[in-house]
């Protein structure tokens, strides 16, 4: 009677899955991402490519842009008015610098904070890189990070993601800052998007 009642588990636990689709990706963000572009109460997709999207394309897994980095706060830095992809013009401040290294050479990005924003543990990081117009959206991607205790953190690149005016020209989309650049290919993370 056990063994009977182990195998109609089994078999109920099968059926149940098996018209549940797995929602794709090769790591947790990237699956986190899929599901949330598939969810069309958060979807920032139009309506139409919703209907026709399967997954988001991403750059393979790699632990090269899983960086070790140094983080040096700036408290003098002024709050400005940052561009973006529309006439809105929200404050941030340049809260910090961090220095990594990448591919044997050093760089630098800056760090910034939203002054209007709620969630004061976050780290924003626009970025450029040498892939931006060809396998990675032209303007740029983005990177969340969490407010390091102190001046040690790390920078996973694998994590970079594009702005929503990518999917939706209704969104307005901070401009990454042009000394945000990152003279190398980072190939890691989102890439463009296109609904075949």
């Amino acid at each position: 009677m056990r063994y009977f009642l182990m195998v109609l588990g089994l078999v109920l636990l099968v059926s149940c899955n098996s018209g549940k689709k797995e929602v794709p990706g090769e790591t947790q963000f990237q699956k986190d991402m899929n599901a949330l572009f598939k969810d069309a109460s958060k979807s920032p997709l139009t309506s139409n490519d919703l209907k026709k999207f399967e997954a988001l394309d991403f750059f393979p897994f790699d632990s090269i842009y899983l960086v070790k980095a140094t983080f040096i706060r700036t408290p003098e830095s002024q709050p400005f008015r940052m561009k973006t992809t529309t006439d809105r013009m929200p404050e941030y401040v340049r809260y910090g610098v961090v220095s990594f290294e990448l591919h044997g050479e050093k760089f630098q990005l800056n760090a910034y904070k939203g002054i209007e924003e709620e969630d004061d543990s976050r780290l924003f990081i626009p970025f450029l890189d040498d892939t931006n117009g060809e396998d990675t959206y032209g303007g740029g991607r983005y990177i969340d990070l969490d407010l390091p205790s102190d001046k040690n953190m790390m920078i996973d690149f694998n994590q970079a993601y594009n702005p929503y005016c990518v999917y939706n020209e209704n969104y307005s989309c901070p401009i990454v800052p042009r000394e945000n650049y990152l003279p190398v290919r980072v190939e890691a993370g989102l890439k463009k998007f296109s609904i075949n």
